[in-house]
């Protein structure tokens, strides 16, 4: 594929909501967060991605409800159904989709592993999507009880994507917000943080983590939660102030709602430029809020280079069977 046309996008925080996971979260008493559930055909998906000019999108799950909440025979056969009906539209148009594996609850350690099996080994999926934290606990990913998931994601060198679910304080700001817009961020800088400081994300570096919404909160917090030089104690697993800030630089940063420019300088001026993804959250993002975060991105001032690995030359560098796909372009 040729680098000249800079508008391609490969949108890696794209969700899809078949009748049957509709069906299911309504089931389990709706979206979490109070967000009515979007409707979803793949022919809308196809008009949303051909107006946001997004050449490819990597499918994901989101509104956990019934996969979180459900029993682990439940969530077992929603995540095997979800996984199975994603990987049949990747397989009728492989340059155009493709998809991060929906797991059951992580409690599940059994269910989940066999799903990370069959995902990969079966249906080659092109990575995986964790939520942010499962369990009535409220465990965050760097929990010691998930260690076996992420040793078999790091034995395969697995893309993570991680995408953030409703906080435990359900209480919203006001009636004029969604909870999804000002709380789901912290829940994925919480989750990060988890990672970060039990070690887990250096322990189980082959994986590469992409952090939904350009890291939430992550990038203005970071220098409040490293250790500092005047004798603060240091989390097990990491030693230094520059180690908690490498884990840090590690993660992969999505675009979804995220690319004011405010927020692409920040980030910018943070992590490295080829760890920064192109995300619309679409179908959740309502058309206009991701017309408006499309021009945000398009104005902003990038060479060209970059905004090429922005917007797909990034994603095809840890999506190796994208990459053969575009390739054939």
């Amino acid at each position: 594929m040729s680098s000249s046309t800079p508008q391609v996008k490969i949108d890696t925080h794209h969700h899809y909501v078949p009748d049957f996971y509709k069906r299911a979260v309504e089931k389990a008493g709706g979206d979490p967060s109070g967000f009515p559930t979007p409707q979803w055909t793949p022919n809308s998906d196809q008009e949303a991605m051909k107006t946001n000019g997004i050449r490819t999108s990597i499918l994901s799950i989101t509104s956990p409800g019934p996969i979180i909440a459900g029993s682990d025979e439940g969530a077992r056969a929603l995540a095997r159904e979800a996984n199975e009906y994603a990987a049949s539209l990747r397989d009728q148009k492989p340059a155009e989709y493709g998809f991060f594996a929906a797991m059951p609850n992580l409690l599940d350690t059994e269910g989940s592993l066999a799903e990370i099996k069959y995902a990969f080994d079966v249906l080659k999926a092109d990575g995986v999507t964790l939520f942010t934290r499962y369990g009535k606990a409220n465990q965050y990913l760097g929990h010691p009880e998930y260690a076996p998931i992420w040793e078999e994601l790091n034995v395969r060198h697995a893309v993570v994507f991680i995408h953030p679910t409703h906080p435990i304080d359900r209480h919203r700001v006001n009636h004029l917000f969604a909870q999804s817009t000002v709380d789901y961020p912290h829940e994925t800088s919480r989750t990060a943080v988890d990672l970060i400081s039990t070690g887990t994300k250096r322990r189980y570096s082959n994986c590469k983590v992409i952090l939904s919404h350009a890291g939430g909160t992550l990038p203005w917090l970071i220098s409040r939660v490293t250790p500092s030089h005047r004798g603060v104690p240091v989390p097990e697993g990491t030693k230094s102030f520059e180690e908690w800030m490498e884990d840090f630089r590690s993660f992969y940063f999505d675009l979804a709602m995220s690319s004011s420019h405010l927020i692409l300088s920040a980030l910018l001026s943070a992590v490295p430029h080829d760890h920064i993804l192109y995300g619309s959250d679409s179908p959740y993002a309502p058309a206009d809020k991701i017309a408006r975060f499309k021009v945000d991105i398009d104005s902003y001032p990038l060479e060209k280079d970059l905004r090429d690995k922005i917007y797909f030359k990034n994603a095809l560098a840890i999506l190796p069977r994208l990459a053969q796909e575009h390739s054939k372009l």
